[in-house]
């Protein structure tokens, strides 16, 4: 099974997508490693791991980490940047790891791409008993994210995103997986204008525009930004989930 339609534009903004897509802090990932007990001796999945922005930091927990991508464009990144991972082709909703092969899996800035009624059965095959899942994400917040989302907005259509919470519906519904642990995590970067341009280009249904489109956008951001004061500020939430399998009552041993 290929990647959703939508996100296949990401493998045409590899370069931007790298440069200008914010790290995730430091307290987030260190919530998620304590949650999932990522360490030596563990072996956790990183699913549409991208350029391994997450991956990077999945690595220094000491845990073995998989991470499958299916871009090549993307992939061939990652595996440049994250040698110390283990880089697989595939999807959510076929994975290529046999079943109960992993104590944790992870999802950065993805889990609203998957198609959950075959990727949710798929992450309960692949984790093993008492596993769990955790999901991030870096959301702007506070007055330069109106800036952006009155360009931005209108070119949207029918892309997933997580704000949309049909990702938390489906997950709350499903006998899989418990109830979610969530955690906020807020911060401020200070930035130089361009990175915020390029940060815009590397949105999915931006990249998916043709050239001259694609500059229409930069240029608007561009204006946008010329009105706000120096340094220009940005203010993110980190929004980090933990979801721990569950035993359907199918698979529980008989007791007679």
């Amino acid at each position: 099974m290929t990647a959703h339609p939508g996100a296949l534009a990401f493998d045409q903004a590899v370069d931007v997508y790298e440069e200008a897509r914010p790290e995730y802090p430091a307290e987030a990932i260190a919530w998620l490693a304590e949650r999932l007990d990522l360490r030596p001796g563990r072996t956790v999945l990183d699913l549409g791991a991208g350029t391994g922005k997450l991956t990077r930091r999945l690595v220094s927990t000491g845990a073995r980490v998989i991470a499958v991508e299916p871009l090549p464009a993307m992939r061939a990144r990652l595996i440049e940047l994250v040698p110390d991972a283990e880089a697989l082709d595939g999807t959510a909703e076929e994975i290529p790891v046999g079943n109960a092969a992993v104590d944790a899996i992870t999802v950065g800035q993805a889990f609203h791409w998957f198609r959950l009624n075959t990727a949710l059965p798929e992450l309960h095959r692949v984790l093993r008993p008492g596993g769990a899942l955790g999901l991030i994400w870096n959301l702007r917040e506070g007055p330069l994210d109106d800036v952006l989302a009155e360009i931005l907005r209108p070119l949207r259509g029918e892309t997933p995103a997580h704000a949309d919470l049909r990702w938390r519906e489906q997950v709350e519904a499903s006998p899989l997986f418990g109830p979610f642990e969530e955690r906020d995590f807020r911060w401020e970067e200070q930035f130089e204008p361009e990175l915020l341009v390029k940060r815009a280009l590397s949105v999915s249904f931006v990249a998916a525009l043709p050239p001259e489109r694609q500059d229409e956008v930069a240029g608007r951001v561009r204006e946008a930004l010329s009105s706000l004061p120096r340094p220009i500020r940005s203010r993110f939430v980190t929004k980090a989930f933990i979801s721990v399998r569950q035993t359907p009552l199918s698979e529980r041993p008989s007791h007679r």
